[in-house]
């Protein structure tokens, strides 16, 4: 049953995988198979967290916990404190998230598992890299690099160049990214990995958006496009028509990005990632904002602060709550947007979200001084 589980996982049949997982539990239970429970356990939460369900999957990794430390499986419980980093992670929470990394480390240095080391290294590297730390992140990558190598495992010491291009790129350092992205590619290229090589082409793309070159952009976003249909890849597929869709906005063709953020829509929905169906409901918000569609804009920002916060997305929920107090300022009225000012002020610290942080505080001055409570307007800026 587990490993019918995780063939229908791997298809992408979460629910069926589900099932399976779900009947094997009670098995592993009876026989008294603790080991066996904790990988079923496991095995749920990936499921659960391949869903965007990133609170159950934490409930199940959590319980598999003290089972694997009791059992005395080292590798496992590694594994373990990885996959519970990796929840706190995409729910935001960084310190959380490096706090079971760091646990993970020492367990797969100690049992010789050096593949396992350095995807906990990278993952490290990852937070680092969202908490702004880029110089941190890039050691941390560079520590993963040499194991990969040694391994020969030329498709994740790929994605690990291409994990430094990011870095470099949100430096500013852009050529350099684009040094290391075009490091990835042959690599991904040789090694057959079509998803893969269609990440490396956003990346590149991302670039290229960066630096004003949106025809350029959208050229390598294409390709990455038709590699993601090829492969069925639907959730890469939906995040390049979002990025195609940005690109086109950037170019003031705002029918064109709305055409390829609907695109995106369903796909993120089919896929039940849920947390690229907030961003994908954010960004036609915005392009609503921007064509003075104010009402329609707000409808989509409340349906993505919905998904946000099912979802425990502190700092999207956050960056959702500033999106509709400002498109309430253009609907008119001073007191309603200040509201959710205040509420995502709270939410974007615990997250650690310290661009949002700054400019939820300068929408709350503005508020203030809106209202005529100047004194207060400065407390929020100084």
């Amino acid at each position: 049953l587990n490993n019918i589980g995780l063939i229908h996982n791997s298809l992408g049949e979460n629910q069926k995988a589900l099932d399976c997982h779900t009947k094997a539990l009670p098995l592993r239970r009876a026989v008294g198979d603790r080991n066996g429970e904790a990988a079923t356990l496991n095995n749920i939460g990936l499921v659960h967290y391949s869903l965007g369900d990133y609170r159950k999957a934490l409930d199940f990794f959590t319980r598999a916990l003290p089972l694997l430390r009791a059992a005395g499986d080292r590798r496992l419980e590694a594994i373990t404190l990885n996959n519970i980093g990796e929840v706190y992670r995409s729910l935001g929470e960084n310190q959380k998230s490096l706090g079971f990394y760091n646990q993970a480390l020492p367990l797969r240095r100690a049992v010789g598992d050096r593949n396992g080391e350095a995807t906990t290294l990278n993952n490290i590297g990852l937070v680092h890299y969202s908490l702004g730390d880029n110089q941190k992140s890039i050691d941390y990558y560079n520590q993963a690099l040499p194991l990969l190598r040694a391994g020969g495992d030329r498709n994740r010491e790929a994605k690990t160049l291409d994990n430094i291009g990011l870095v470099y790129f949100s430096l500013g350092e852009k050529q350099k990214a684009l040094d290391y992205y075009n490091q990835a590619l042959p690599l991904l290229r040789a090694g057959g990995d079509r998803s893969g090589e269609a990440t490396s082409l956003n990346n590149i793309g991302s670039v290229y958006s960066s630096l004003g070159e949106y025809r350029k952009a959208l050229d390598f976003y294409t390709q990455a496009l038709q590699l993601y249909r090829a492969v069925g890849d639907s959730l890469g597929e939906g995040a390049t028509l979002n990025n195609i869709g940005a690109a086109y906005n950037s170019l003031g063709e705002k029918q064109e990005a709305l055409d390829f953020y609907n695109q995106a829509l369903p796909l993120s929905r089919a896929g039940g990632d849920r947390s690229r169906e907030a961003a994908t409901l954010t960004n036609i918000g915005v392009v609503l904002d921007s064509l003075g569609e104010w009402q329609k804009a707000h409808y989509f920002y409340t349906q993505a602060l919905r998904i946000r916060r099912e979802v425990g997305d502190r700092s999207g929920e956050a960056l959702t709550l500033n999106n509709i107090g400002l498109v309430l300022y253009s609907l008119g009225g001073n007191q309603k947007p200040l509201e959710f000012f205040i509420q995502a002020l709270p939410l974007s610290r615990a997250a650690g979200a310290r661009s949002i942080e700054a400019a939820t505080l300068g929408n709350i001055a503005y508020s203030k001084r809106a209202l005529g409570h100047f004194n207060e307007s400065r407390s929020y800026i100084e």
